[in-house]
């Protein structure tokens, strides 16, 4: 049981002290359910009610999707929030204002502001106090209100049905894509997890639809049909022949896809937003969204860094590396970590079959998986390829990377937490890493 402080406890005094407090909100682990949030909303208004929604989820891309979308609506002149999770390096990541992250002194004046309420409203269930992730949504609801944002973009935490996110009433619900992930908690078939999260989707409310597999796509339409929300569907728009998808300033096949889904959930919004094909293209041709497929240098040599976490990711590592070594002629050499032996399976079949060598790190994660896991995975015939390193050894500072010759490429992919830790290091105004309260 997490202990509950009351509206009499002292102010916190500083970010550290806050930091310690959501770490441990965070330790009281997932809590599926949108009862302890819808408490939490109405003790404080309800300020999701306050502006328009567009709600996402999805296995992988949803965050791009955001990303996309948060571009376009300020191309065309409007007032932003987005809120996405987890971080890469920073807390305040999750909750921006026009791309602006939310500071330091923000969560801290967010948490005295919270902490109180939320002890109020478990009062009558001490065991339901607000959740790490739950806490966090409430300080996006609240700085969207106060910021007097035009639209907010929410993309859900996982699944999507007993989401905290789920307490919005959308303009637009967006499923993304529906691959095997979160097995545990979300069911272990396209269907049952299509299910979880075509659970965002509201009575009347319409549902644009990215590429998903037609076991998932079939659920969808039931429960939408059930709301009678109108469903719109990327592949019945644009095909199959990725030619005619929009062009997006992030790399990528997939991400054509992605930027397929935000458009087409820009040109079903009402005129008034003035989203127009010129506005459309300007924003997909801005989006800034790191980590995907995200070409840098360090060295003067390039860097690539992806995050690729679960199976459905792994197949477009798949294409994007073969792409690459066509491109340069030779196997990149790849640094990489994964988070439980389901995703790091199909991650490492896709590399051994790409890379000059890999070196395997293990972010800083409780749920991540050691080297000897890893290796475990990988047949014997091919170990020759695989080092152990750290991401401190290969990533000593932001101008170096120890590993392949001046004519490699490095690719980092794997768990986003590796992808955060890689820009602590290579990105260092970024500041220092809040790794503790990345997962989730």
């Amino acid at each position: 049981m997490l202990a509950v402080e009351g509206s009499g406890s002292p102010s916190f005094p500083d970010y550290p002290s806050v930091t310690e407090y959501l770490y441990a909100l965070k330790a009281g682990g997932v809590k599926f359910g949108i009862h302890r949030m819808g408490r939490l909303a109405d003790a404080l208004g309800h300020p999701e009610r306050s502006y328009p929604v567009i709600h996402l989820a999805g296995t992988n891309g949803k965050g791009s999707v955001s990303a996309m979308l948060e571009s376009i609506f300020r191309a065309a002149g409007w007032h932003t929030g987005l809120y996405t999770s987890p971080h890469l390096v920073k807390l305040g990541e999750r909750v921006q204002v026009d791309r602006r992250q939310l500071t330091a002194a923000e969560i801290v004046d967010f948490a005295n502001e919270l902490r109180p309420v939320a002890a109020q409203a478990a009062a009558l269930a001490p065991d339901e106090h607000a959740t790490f992730f739950e806490f966090m949504t409430a300080m996006a609801f609240l700085q969207f209100q106060r910021k007097r944002v035009d639209l907010a973009v929410v993309e859900v935490g996982m699944g999507g049905r007993l989401d905290a996110t789920n307490v919005v009433q959308p303009a637009v619900t967006v499923i993304t894509s529906i691959g095997l992930d979160h097995c545990a908690e979300l069911g272990d078939t396209f269907e049952k997890i299509a299910r979880e999260k075509a659970g965002i989707i509201k009575p009347g409310r319409p549902v644009v639809m990215g590429r998903l597999p037609p076991a998932a796509e079939k659920v969808v339409r039931e429960v939408a049909a059930g709301c009678d929300a109108p469903v719109h569907s990327v592949r019945e728009i644009y095909r199959d022949d990725l030619a005619g998808y929009p062009a997006t300033s992030l790399a990528g096949d997939y991400q054509r896809w992605n930027a397929a889904t935000a458009a087409l959930v820009a040109r079903r919004l009402p005129a008034k937003w003035k989203l127009t094909e010129e506005v459309i293209t300007r924003g997909l041709q801005s989006v800034d969204w790191p980590g995907r497929w995200q070409h840098t240098t360090i060295g003067g040599r390039p860097l690539i860094l992806d995050a690729s976490h679960n199976p459905e990711g792994a197949e477009v590592l798949e294409q994007n590396l073969s792409q690459l070594v066509a491109a340069t002629g030779r196997p990149p050499v790849i640094v990489a970590g994964a988070l439980g032996e389901f995703r790091a399976r199909a991650l490492l079949e896709v590399m051994l079959r790409h890379a000059r060598e890999i070196h395997l790190v293990t972010p800083r994660q409780a749920r991540a998986s050691t080297f000897e896991e890893l290796l475990a995975l990988v047949p014997v015939a091919q170990r020759r390829l695989v080092h152990r390193g750290t991401i401190a050894e290969i990533f000593p500072d932001a101008h170096t990377c120890t590993l392949g010759g001046p004519d490699d490429t490095i690719v980092v992919t794997g768990s986003i937490y590796v992808l955060g830790e890689v820009l602590e290091r290579i990105e260092p105004g970024r500041g220092a890493g809040e790794g503790k309260l990345q997962d989730f």
